[in-house]
């Protein structure tokens, strides 16, 4: 809780995945992935209730086992693969009113970033009400600077911005991206038509915090900066 408001975080975690075969579960340095999203929700000094959204049996167990709550199973077609966020996260609101528990605010922590840490989810939402609870998504600095980037139309190459290429990388200026980590918003905010990376305020995180688990390849720089924290 924070400034008398119940805050819920939700994991959503469907079976299906395609380019890590069950990789909500997949092993990361000994552990579930999943397992770090939960321990960062549940060792938050603000956070009520850790809830996981799944239609996964077995990530339900894993989930359960490590200490969140399943307090039911998603709907299949709230699970596939054209299926939004937003609307497995107003089924979960929907699912627990109907139980009693009511909450003001959602963090939503995606299963796959397994970097960042209750720290981080402590200072989102300090930040969150500092900006007067207006809706924050978590950042971090871009590696390719939209600058140096390029589209080919008709066989030529066009700028990305409309913005000189020729001063110095250090002098150019910050761009962030989505690192998919952290979002907050005001439950009583949300519709079907949210889009939660579309959040405004930002919480700016270090890129060592920010890998989101696609490919293999991000599993291993992953298990780098976990072994290497570790430390």
């Amino acid at each position: 809780m924070f400034n008398e408001k119940k805050i819920l975080a939700v994991i959503p975690a469907r079976g299906g995945s395609k380019g890590i075969p069950h990789k909500n579960i997949v092993d990361l340095c000994g552990k579930p992935l999943i397992v770090y999203s939960i321990e960062a929700g549940k060792k938050s000094r603000y956070i009520d209730y850790v809830m996981v959204s799944t239609d996964d049996e077995e990530i339900a167990k894993v989930a359960e086992q490590y200490g969140a709550e399943i307090p039911f199973m998603r709907p299949t077609d709230l699970a596939s693969d054209t299926a939004k966020t937003i609307d497995a996260i107003i089924h979960a609101i929907t699912e627990l009113r109907k139980k009693g528990e009511c909450f003001d605010v959602l963090v939503l922590l995606q299963p796959t970033a397994p970097l960042r840490n209750f720290e981080d989810v402590d200072k989102a939402i300090e930040t969150f009400f500092s900006n007067n609870c207006f809706s924050l998504v978590s950042v971090s600095e871009v590696d390719d600077h939209p600058v140096l980037i390029r589209s080919i139309e008709e066989g030529k190459l066009k700028s990305l911005l409309n913005v000189s290429s020729t001063c110095r990388r250090q002098d150019m200026p910050k761009y962030y991206k989505v690192n998919g980590c952290i979002y907050i918003n005001s439950i009583n905010e949300l519709t079907l038509n949210t889009s939660f990376n579309d959040n405004v305020i930002p919480y700016r995180m270090e890129k060592s915090h920010s890998v989101d688990i696609d490919e293999l390849c991000d599993l291993y720089l992953a298990e780098y900066y976990l072994r290497k924290n570790s430390k």
